[in-house]
């Protein structure tokens, strides 16, 4: 997972392409690239029985162009990043900064994938790919871009609450400056818990415990387990974060409040 930060401030994580996925959706698009062109190459042939060598060659090497380079560009440039393999795959192609792509990028991409992947048969750009973090061919490295995925499954709310012999504790600890990646890997451990073997669970709540241990403070009571530690530690956090949004709604709505009254109002 990558993560962005917006001009907002806002971080956005994002989940590049596995290189299985975006090989999956490479070939569906080459596949249907190539039975493109074999459509085209047999109209041409059945249309064109009169013309000479010189003319079939012309029109075979534009209908390669066609089918290989300006068909991958059109269709990336008015989906913003899509294609068939792509839509089948669940990817979509964007910009180094999570923005969508536009003509430049996708005739980058295009121009240099006919080299990579028609030319060189797939092994540049899977050769590229292989040693990417984002698993970028080559047209993606000079164009700026990469795939994500489009289809993350959704997590079930965590339901944990903090324990009783934690609670007071946990209202008075510091826990603000938690980064939200270390938070949710917690929150992934305790709804996966239950389906991970006793030893692993313990382990994995240990580490998990002792990297949140450097943002809180102070320390936990004595005696705490690292599951009571996590599930104390993530509970308080949720419960802090709706006070907080519950504040900032109520702040909202007493500042339109204010607003809509004479003389602004209407």
């Amino acid at each position: 997972m990558s993560s962005i930060i917006t001009g907002e401030a806002v971080v956005l994580e994002l989940r590049p392409a596995s290189f299985a996925a975006r090989a999956l959706g490479l070939l569906l698009d080459v596949l249907f690239h190539i039975i493109l062109l074999v459509l085209i190459l047999l109209g041409v042939a059945a249309a064109g029985q009169d013309l000479d060598e010189a003319a079939m060659r012309a029109l075979t090497l534009v209908s390669v162009v066609f089918c290989f380079v300006i068909v991958p560009v059109a269709v990336e440039t008015l989906t913003r990043g899509l294609s068939l393999g792509k839509m089948a795959a669940g990817l979509r192609v964007v910009r180094d900064d999570g923005g969508a792509i536009r003509f430049r990028h996708a005739l980058i991409r295009g121009l240099t994938g006919f080299l990579e992947i028609y030319l060189t048969l797939g092994g540049l750009a899977i050769g590229v790919a292989l040693f990417n973090s984002r698993s970028k061919r080559l047209g993606d490295i000079l164009a700026g871009t990469y795939a994500l995925r489009r289809r993350v499954p959704l997590e079930a709310p965590v339901r944990v609450f903090v324990p009783p012999q934690q609670q007071a504790w946990a209202a008075a600890a510091d826990i603000g400056r938690i980064p939200d990646a270390t938070a949710r890997q917690a929150a992934r451990f305790i709804r996966q818990a239950g389906h991970m073997s006793p030893l692993s669970a313990a382990g994995m709540a240990a580490s998990i415990a002792t990297e949140l241990a450097g943002y809180v403070a102070p320390p936990p009571p004595r005696g705490t387990t690292p599951d009571q530690y996590l599930a104390a530690v993530t509970a308080e956090r949720r419960h802090r974060e709706l006070v907080r949004l519950y504040e900032a709604r109520r702040r909202n709505s007493a500042t339109a409040e204010r607003l809509n009254r004479l003389p602004f109002g209407p």
